[in-house]
């Protein structure tokens, strides 16, 4: 079975390019963030035309997270308890989707920016980053990964240069901490051990993608029952290159089958 998640900077500006990726690649589950649409504004047919179910959440033109799998959709869950909300009156944003697919418990996942370390958005990360932590501790034992862009890099290996990101969001001790207490509730990052010194997102300005300067920020925890069936990862680079590509690119997560 294979998992992937990709920050696709806009689901409407980027379907056929997706559709596409789809089609060459033996992908089961495939979770979205950042698809910028408001839910009867997502390309479903797209996705239904090879044989994908889809589950979407979003408001408005910013943030939004999808799943579409071919393996089941079972149990979809938009938010998870305890997540904080963002504005006056905050509200919860179209950042978390939880959904069953072929008896393994998929998150998607985008996390909050931060914008900068004075800003209240960095208040309101580390917020939902504890929050996504106490909500993962009290789910069950059942197989269960949570993907997608988490925008924290977990180590300095995980950007280009520490030194040029020193005093931005991304790298923050906080930030990093509250990643990292996800062991607390029993979930592993699984990604950094099978694809070493390779990122996942590079910024469109300054020759970034051409310059290999980029950050590994996209991500997946999964728990024990999870992990131990996790057979390997990849990461999709080409999907950077050409017209119209995101700034971000799929993770391929591939896992025994349960019978296996």
């Amino acid at each position: 079975m294979r998992i992937a998640t990709w920050n696709v900077n806009s689901i409407r500006a980027r379907a056929e390019r997706v559709s596409e990726w789809l089609e060459r690649n033996d992908v089961d589950v495939l979770a979205l963030q950042e698809t910028k649409a408001a839910d009867h504004l997502f390309p479903y047919l797209t996705f239904e035309a090879f044989g994908y179910e889809v589950a979407h959440v979003g408001v408005s033109q910013w943030n939004g997270v999808a799943i579409v799998s071919r393996v089941g959709l079972e149990g979809v869950e938009s938010g998870f308890a305890g997540q904080p909300g963002w504005g006056d009156p905050a509200v919860p944003e179209a950042r978390a989707l939880g959904a069953t697919c072929g008896g393994v418990r998929v998150w998607s996942v985008y996390v909050p920016n931060g914008r900068t370390l004075v800003d209240p958005h960095y208040e309101y990360k580390l917020a939902w980053l504890r929050s996504l932590r106490d909500a993962a501790a009290s789910w069950p034992a059942d197989p269960t990964v949570i993907v997608g862009d988490w925008n924290v890099a977990p180590t300095d290996e995980d950007v280009w240069s520490p030194a040029f990101f020193e005093g931005s969001t991304h790298v923050s001790a906080p930030e990093r901490a509250a990643l990292a207490a996800l062991a607390s509730a029993g979930f592993t990052e699984l990604t950094t051990t099978h694809t070493p010194g390779r990122y996942t997102y590079w910024d469109y300005q300054r020759l970034a993608f051409p310059k290999n300067r980029g950050m590994r920020i996209d991500l997946a925890f999964g728990n024990a029952a999870f992990a131990k069936r996790l057979r390997g990862v990849a990461i999709d680079r080409e999907e950077r290159k050409g017209a119209g590509a995101s700034d971000h690119v799929p993770v391929v997560l591939e896992i025994d089958d349960a019978t296996s």
